[in-house]
């Protein structure tokens, strides 16, 4: 059963005084011998005079706090148009009404407390993460430029050698920085898409060749799955998805076994074409996976970086994916290989 309103509790504390007063003034007429029409009378009286005193302490020193109390913390919870539109109300029970509020409120309050703990730890490691790939690179170029300028600039040989490394240390930061700066423009909106139709089976196996000599270091053999080898139209920024294959098989590539293979499948969805980069290489442990696309993470840190790279493919492909108001996804087990899923509109039929 439900709690009685505190408006409710004033009706009953004055019927039970106006019956009390009923009863003893019945009681008392009939002792005196008075008429019974005077004790009715004021038991009525004396019940609704009991009625409205309540009602009014209630109201001065009860509602009008805990309506105060409400009103402080449902404007803080309900934004202004919300509660224009909804035109929500205290109702019968504040007691109540205000213990919800106040219970949500708290709830809401931990969630945005541990919201903020997370972003302030994301922070943390993605400027810990900064710095080391920044570093790396530069505490190279500066051992180089001080072996050079310590007298090996005079070794023809040892001089070529130590430009080279200087040379490639310096092309590490300007892509680093090309790639932050991408990272940036795709996040604020500020990179256009240029919308074409194209083949993606066909820009597949431009990428394919383009990179076919890296997937010879480790003898990776790259494919399509059998019965996609045909054209599937896309409505996309050609050279954006470009990126995106080229840097899904670059992984596989760093990731894969020896004598592996990278297979590329397409299945039509309806309104969207799926395209799965499927390895059979090492894998990635479950507890990884919700944070493979963040900005510089890496699953396994010493061994990604001897592989190379900046640390922001996987960002990027999201970023790029997302910018097509579409989606991205991976699964993975590790010792049996990884996918990575990434949809994009389907052109009409030609």
């Amino acid at each position: 059963m439900k709690n009685p309103s505190p408006r409710a509790l004033a009706w009953y504390a004055g019927g039970a005084v106006a019956v009390l007063a009923v009863v003893v003034q019945e009681v008392l007429s009939l002792w005196v011998r008075s008429p019974l029409w005077q004790p009715v009378l004021l038991g009525g009286i004396v019940g609704l005079g009991a009625y409205f005193l309540f009602s009014y302490i209630l109201n001065r020193f009860i509602y009008r706090k805990i309506k105060l109390i409400y009103k402080t913390i449902h404007n803080l919870k309900v934004d202004r148009f919300t509660r224009e539109v909804l035109g929500q109300s205290v109702g019968n029970d504040p007691i109540n009404e205000v213990q919800q509020e106040v219970s949500e409120w708290a709830e809401r309050n931990q969630r945005e407390l541990e919201s903020l703990r997370k972003a302030e730890q994301y922070r943390k490691e993605f400027l810990s993460n900064l710095s080391h790939e920044f570093k790396t690179p530069l505490f190279s170029i500066q051992g180089y430029v001080h072996t050079l300028l310590d007298g090996a600039m005079d070794d023809k040989e040892v001089s070529h050698h130590f430009l080279e490394k200087t040379a490639q240390g310096i092309e590490r930061l300007v892509t680093l920085v090309n790639d932050l700066e991408q990272i940036a423009r795709l996040e604020s909106g500020e990179e256009t898409l240029d919308l074409e139709t194209f083949d993606i089976y066909s820009l597949t196996r431009d990428v394919f060749e383009e990179i076919e000599y890296k997937a010879n270091t480790k003898q990776i053999r790259f494919s399509v799955k059998k019965g996609c080898d045909r054209p599937f139209y896309v409505v996309a920024d050609k050279e954006r998805i470009r990126q995106v294959l080229v840097n899904l098989l670059d992984n596989s590539i760093k990731y894969g076994r020896e004598n592996g293979n990278t297979i590329v499948s397409y299945y039509d969805m309806g309104d969207n074409v799926l395209i799965e980069v499927t390895d059979d290489g090492i894998g990635i442990a479950e507890e990884h996976i919700p944070r493979l696309f963040e900005r510089f993470y890496r699953v396994d840190k010493s061994r990604s970086r001897e592989q190379g790279g900046t640390g922001l493919g996987l960002a990027i492909v999201k970023h790029i994916i997302e910018a097509h108001q579409q989606t991205i996804n991976v699964r993975s087990k590790p010792g049996v290989g990884s996918t990575f899923g990434f949809t994009l509109a389907k052109a009409d039929e030609r």
